[in-house]
């Protein structure tokens, strides 16, 4: 692979050289005081994270634990739902896009499950939600930035609606913490779920949930799998471990990069991604494309990465060729999930992107179309990149 081949995809993102070298530092056991340095330092990063997504102003004194996990937020997901509920309890699950459906799908096997769906790409409708969610209900799910549809979702209102109940709240931040505004204390979130291989831009395989204090009696971990007991997260991760062997280089990873979040600054980086996504769409715009999912007045267009419609010519069966010629200019970005195959293709902007790398993956995107005979303005999506960038 050529030493320049830029990742943007939705995940895994490029990791700095830091990161990456902090990786390959001899072995060392996880039982070790060497180890229980790095969860330390990994731990203090995603406490920053979590907390400094909430802008100051608005910022609560939040109280909480970060805890992170050998395993993809995948394994976060159903940790956050097997330790809250029991197999007659109510859960209801907000769905539209494929990890709104991951969110039911891991609930059914834990407990009954009362599903609020939309297309793909359909922003949800409040009112549908609360007239699904009741004095019975014990747990809603929902994805914030949901990762296939590049749709940002109303956290905030469904929140209000799980409180109103008092429901326990779980929310899948995979792909907008450490890149985007996610207020657990205004939002009344009780277990956020991040991703290293995202936002975050650390190694893939390791995850992190933030679980608010007040959660804590109502988690039962003897109801858990077993690897995803919460209560002994909770014991080990005082003692700076994990309750198994940990994945060390994975950790060492996830500290340096967590580390590099806490020298840009949660503020700034925010921003940062904020204005790269807008250039990316407003690029995407420029050249004649069209986004991907549809917006009502409680949803928006996710911050973190772009969902845009194949145009005829480079849809379905022909869509191998475009997605071949972005990958020959040394670029990589991800079609559509499931039935969204072959209609629409998906660029993230996650991590630590520079202005001149998001500028290389618009002018390959209107490159490769224009290999494949579709008629876009390469130059004027670039321009408008640069434009927005420099504003």
């Amino acid at each position: 692979m050529r030493e320049d081949f830029l990742l943007l995809n939705p995940g895994p993102v490029p990791m700095s050289a830091e990161a990456r070298e902090a990786m390959s530092e001899p072995m060392v056991s996880h039982r070790s005081a060497a180890f229980e340095a790095v969860y330390e330092r990994a731990q203090d990063g995603l406490e920053y994270v979590f907390e400094r997504s909430t802008p100051e102003e608005a910022r609560a004194a939040q109280g909480g634990e970060a805890l992170v996990l050998n395993g993809t937020a995948t394994m976060g997901m159903e940790a956050a739902v097997a330790n809250l509920v029991d197999g007659d309890d109510e859960l209801v699950a907000v769905v539209n896009g494929k990890f709104g459906r991951r969110f039911k799908r891991i609930a059914e096997r834990h407990c009954e499950v009362s599903a609020v769906e939309f297309d793909w790409g359909d922003p949800v409708d409040v009112d549908a939600v609360a007239d699904a969610v009741t004095d019975e209900t014990e747990v809603v799910t929902v994805v914030h930035n949901e990762t296939s549809t590049g749709l940002l979702n109303p956290v905030p209102e469904i929140g209000e609606i799980a409180a109103e109940h008092d429901a326990r709240y779980v929310v899948d931040g995979v792909t907008s913490i450490g890149g985007d505004e996610f207020r657990i204390d205004d939002w009344g979130v009780d277990i956020a779920v991040t991703d290293g291989q995202k936002a975050l831009a650390a190694p893939p395989g390791i995850s992190a949930l933030y679980v608010a204090d007040d959660v804590d009696a109502h988690v039962d971990g003897e109801g858990a799998p077993f690897y995803e007991d919460l209560d002994w997260h909770s014991r080990k991760a005082s003692q700076h471990q994990t309750p198994f062997t940990s994945a060390v280089p994975l950790f060492r990873g996830l500290a340096v990069a967590v580390e590099e979040i806490q020298a840009e600054g949660m503020g700034d980086r925010i921003a940062r991604h904020r204005r790269q996504s807008t250039a990316f769409r407003e690029a995407m715009w420029a050249m004649g494309l069209e986004s991907f999912p549809e917006l009502n007045d409680e949803s928006s267009y996710s911050n973190t990465l772009t969902a845009i419609e194949l145009p005829e010519g480079a849809r379905e069966e022909d869509s191998g060729a475009f997605f071949d010629a972005v990958v020959e200019r040394g670029v990589s970005i991800s079609g559509g999930q499931a039935h969204l195959g072959g209609e629409i293709f998906r660029v993230s902007n996650m991590g630590n992107l520079t202005s001149d790398q998001l500028l290389r993956g618009v002018r390959t995107i209107g490159e490769a179309f224009e290999q494949v005979g579709v008629d876009v303005d390469t130059e004027a999506g670039v321009e408008t990149a640069r434009r927005e960038l420099d504003a």
